[in-house]
């Protein structure tokens, strides 16, 4: 229920005195427009991915380092220190992005990962997963993707590592990658 408010005539005849000299803005054509906020950043995710690759960067090797190598694909631009490998391989850069390269052939797929990877150095995303199957649906059931990606992600100067996915992250079908920032 709402309540309004009775105003006397009296009340009435003050506010016209009162506004009888107003005159209306002139009209000048434009529109004015609410502006739309920029989309949200993620301030502290950036943070701990550059603490991450600081951390990793300034890291001595160690006996675990020598010993973790394991038979899964991995590569490691040189000057990197194997601590950013251990910490890829251990999910602890955020995947911000991927691409699945399923249903298509070696050329698209080259050209796919190509635009793909140069969005995402232009849009500063920095970790990246690329899907590229297991081959179970290729002529012999032999993996013809998986072994091209991998050469042609050590070709690009923006990745400076990557490692297979963990079994969560797709296992031996996609590999993590980290792109320089």
């Amino acid at each position: 229920m709402t309540k309004r408010t009775l105003l006397s005539e009296n009340d009435r005849s003050l506010f016209r005195q009162a506004v009888a000299d107003a005159k209306p803005l002139p009209h000048d054509g434009k529109v004015l427009r609410k502006k739309v906020a920029p989309p949200p950043y993620p301030v502290q995710s950036h943070l701990d991915e550059q603490e991450a690759l600081r951390e990793s960067l300034a890291a001595d090797w160690t006996a675990e380092d020598w010993l973790d190598t394991g038979d899964e694909p991995n590569f490691l631009r040189p000057g990197i220190s194997r601590q950013v490998l251990r910490k890829l391989r251990s999910g602890a850069w955020v995947i911000q992005n991927e691409l699945d390269l399923h249903g298509l052939d070696r050329h698209q797929a080259r050209d796919a990962l190509g635009d793909f990877l140069a969005s995402c150095v232009k849009r500063g995303v920095r970790c990246v997963r690329v899907i590229h199957g297991k081959g179970l649906g290729s002529k012999n059931r032999e993996p013809v993707l998986k072994t091209k990606v991998k050469h042609w992600l050590t070709q690009r100067e923006e990745v400076l590592a990557y490692c297979q996915a963990r079994p969560v992250d797709g296992g031996s079908g996609a590999l993590v990658v980290l792109l320089k920032g």
